[in-house]
């Protein structure tokens, strides 16, 4: 009989958005004329912008014809995209990553758990607590961890605490680590983390010899000029950290799916036998044998992100879901919760009223309000008490969902 991968084992019983969906779908069942209003998945709501739409139509029509036919494209991506990618996202912002650094992907969930492929099983990994599931539990499945404990800390992983005690920013470690996961502006917080603060950690990293796997899929909502939108505006990043972004919160890819991962050529690690390696290369490889790319179509939709018309109706988006992530802290702030992120960000942290466990909360929550949101305790050890609610919706629903919440704590 063939052996199983064991660590899958280890994972504790159930992915955190699927146990959601469990409760909710029976709760749902019990009450079929309950119109439950979800804010917990960060899944956008809103149809994809005119301009990404037309692109996509275009390509479609190219694809009908032999001349615009595109079979296989190149793995790493398609050099318009590629191109706009470095010029946009980056150039325009006085930073030095070429074309050949980005690696164009279906996802940066994919991203942030395959990159494990090109790094040992023996370095040491730190993440924050609380800490978006995936990097945990990829780690879990690499075999990189011991089993949970009760608190559900995995042996062998470093974790750094985020609460509302050190401002949701966690302390750099006293000792040393090789693989450090940061996301900002923070899924699920929303903090942010500011120049002087990315500066520490990448002193840290280069004094270290770490590399840091930093989660930029929310950069498009920090209004705050002097937040950094990514880790390379800190000088010698580029030789210490690997950035990932994505189209599905800013464009609406989420089911669309286009992101792109950024690997500068400077970056370097060790084997076992203590010789340097570039990273870039591996990172290549690894994409080019096990990704054979995103669709042109979906690519240039991508590209048409960049445009004048993209950027503006992009913008608008962002706008959009700031602004009702504005009236959910506000609504909530009224009704005397303690509130936090929103700002640059499109998630709400909160405390949850009367010292609730967060999935007693969740659960008085959808029973009293019909309302769906994230339990913090999900996210990890030092979110318990804490509860997350997503501004990815409708106007409607974000104005009836804020009557609601301060109905059901009432």
């Amino acid at each position: 009989m063939a052996r199983i991968n064991e660590n899958y084992l280890k994972l504790k019983a159930g992915y955190l958005f699927p146990e959601i969906a469990r409760r909710v779908n029976g709760f749902v069942e019990s009450n079929p004329d309950a119109a439950v209003i979800k804010l917990g998945i960060g899944d956008v709501t809103e149809p994809l912008p005119p301009a990404i739409v037309e692109a996509m139509h275009a390509a479609v029509d190219e694809m009908a014809s032999r001349d615009g036919f595109h079979g296989y494209g190149p793995e790493q991506g398609y050099a318009f995209l590629r191109d706009a990618i470095a010029e946009h996202d980056y150039k325009a912002r006085g930073i030095n990553i070429g074309a050949d650094e980005i690696f164009v992907s279906d996802g940066s969930k994919c991203d942030t758990g395959n990159i494990l492929d090109i790094f040992g099983s023996d370095n040491t990994v730190a993440v924050q607590d609380p800490v978006y599931p995936v990097y945990v539990d990829t780690n879990v499945m690499a075999g990189h961890t011991g089993p949970a404990g009760d608190d559900g800390r995995y042996e062998g992983l470093v974790y750094m605490p985020c609460t509302a005690e050190n401002d949701f920013t966690p302390a750099i470690p006293e000792q040393k680590v090789d693989l450090i996961y940061l996301c900002y502006p923070n899924n699920p917080t929303g903090a942010v983390a500011s120049k002087e603060t990315l500066k520490s950690w990448v002193d840290y990293a280069l004094a270290n010899e770490s590399i840091i796997f930093f989660d930029a899929a929310y950069e498009a909502f920090i209004t705050d000029e002097s937040i950094p939108h990514s880790i390379y505006e800190i000088e010698g990043a580029e030789k210490c950290a690997i950035e990932f972004r994505s189209f599905s919160k800013n464009a609406g890819f989420t089911g669309t799916r286009c992101a792109f991962t950024v690997v500068p050529k400077a970056l370097e690690g060790k084997t076992a036998s203590g010789e340097t390696q570039a990273i870039q290369p591996l990172w290549n490889r690894r994409h080019s044998t096990k990704f054979n790319g995103v669709s042109y179509i979906v690519q240039k939709g991508a590209a048409a992100a960049y445009s004048p018309a993209g950027r503006e109706q992009i913008g608008e988006l962002v706008r959009f879901y700031l602004e009702n992530a504005r009236l959910l802290r506000e609504g909530l702030e009224k009704a005397g919760i303690t509130v936090y992120g929103g700002v640059n960000a499109p998630y709400i942290w909160l405390k949850t009223p009367g010292g609730l466990k967060s999935w007693d909360f969740f659960d008085t929550l959808l029973q009293k309000g019909h309302l769906v949101g994230t339990p913090g305790s999900g996210f990890g050890a030092a979110g318990e008490g804490y509860f997350r609610l997503s501004a990815f919706n409708s106007r409607a629903n974000v104005e009836e969902a804020v009557e609601r919440f301060q109905k059901a704590i009432g």
